[in-house]
């Protein structure tokens, strides 16, 4: 199994926001979650992933399209978002993708989400219309950076 070596900077730290932005949540994508329309697929994908760090099901049902969205989405206790990392993203026309990769901690095991979602906007609106995802398990080494960002090493952060 792969391991993330990077470090990257934490979004556990709770004066910013969990997409890994350097401004508070209130000021990123807690606007969006509070009713402000995210002006780019960025943005929207940014604060998906805030929503589901934070369990906001409304906010996620109401952000996908309506010919893919589920019928509900529960809240899902299990998972533990860790860090979001913006691979690429594109817009032309109504149109944008972006690629994303997300680490995650289910109970003690490791996975990383890989994924290049689609978006489409519609009467000046973007939504998230569908995306293939990609789950690799991973195997963090005592040694190596901590997958959650902290740069510490994985034996003195979250593999204690």
């Amino acid at each position: 199994m792969s391991t993330l070596k990077s470090p990257a900077k934490s979004p556990l730290n709770a004066s910013l926001c969990p997409c890994g932005g350097d401004k508070p949540l209130a000021d990123c994508c807690g606007r969006y979650h509070a009713g402000e329309l995210a002006p780019t697929p960025e943005a929207l994908m940014r604060s998906r992933y805030s929503a589901f760090v934070l369990n906001l099901t409304d906010y996620l049902l109401a952000s996908w399209h309506p010919s893919t969205r589920p019928a509900n989405l529960a809240p899902d206790s299990s998972s533990r978002w860790l860090r979001l990392e913006i691979l690429e993203s594109a817009e032309e026309g109504g149109k944008g993708q972006v690629a994303f990769r997300a680490v995650f901690k289910e109970g003690r095991r490791w996975a990383v989400l890989e994924e290049t979602s689609r978006f489409v906007r519609e009467e000046g609106r973007w939504f998230y219309l569908d995306g293939t995802p990609d789950i690799t398990r991973l195997k963090p080494g005592r040694n190596d950076y901590c997958l959650c960002g902290s740069l510490r090493k994985f034996k003195s952060c979250c593999g204690i």
